[in-house]
């Protein structure tokens, strides 16, 4: 069986922010742990600084080889569209000390893979999530997101290696 390696999945938000760690070998996942980190009501700048310091705190903690974080999509709203891309800089740029490898995820690409459906609701996501990681209770929605996350990065990332892997070789590429 191949080694196991620990994801960090991130659900960027400018007021909680989500993160779920689990491991996977490829075969199978476990679940490590999930929270929410969730900024007092405070002027942007240092909400932006508790979303580092928090994942700064879990990178720590946990040691993940590999970040997964959910893509910002178009808000209707142009300025909430621009602090969540500030918010899920935060998080991201908390990783660069440790020089984890990050993957992006769409949000549809995230329920696709653990719902099936790119346009599950969060309930849904939230009972897979459970159901997947054979967890004994529904997580919290920001909680769920960011799990899933993890899950959609440890379901494909074993199949774009191989792909990586088949080029690479001679007479990979064609």
């Amino acid at each position: 069986m191949a080694d196991w390696t620990r994801i960090l999945g991130i659900d960027p938000g400018s007021r909680i922010t989500g993160y779920g760690v689990i491991d996977t070998n490829g075969i199978k996942t476990r679940y490590v742990s999930s929270g929410c980190i969730r900024m007092a009501d405070a002027p942007l700048p240092r909400r932006l600084r508790q979303i580092y310091a928090g994942v700064r705190a879990i990178v720590t903690e946990f040691k993940p080889e590999q970040v997964a974080v959910e893509l910002v999509f178009m808000h209707r709203n142009a300025d909430s569209a621009l602090k969540l891309g500030q918010a899920r800089a935060a998080a991201i740029c908390a990783t660069f000390e440790e020089d984890i490898e990050c993957f992006e995820y769409a949000a549809r690409a995230v329920k696709q893979s653990v719902v099936g459906r790119g346009g599950a609701d969060k309930f849904q996501v939230q009972h897979m999530v459970k159901t997947l990681l054979c967890l004994n209770a529904v997580p919290m929605p920001d909680e769920a997101d960011a799990l899933a996350v993890a899950l959609c990065h440890a379901h494909h990332q074993p199949l774009a290696d191989r792909i990586a892997s088949s080029l690479q070789q001679p007479g990979g590429a064609r």
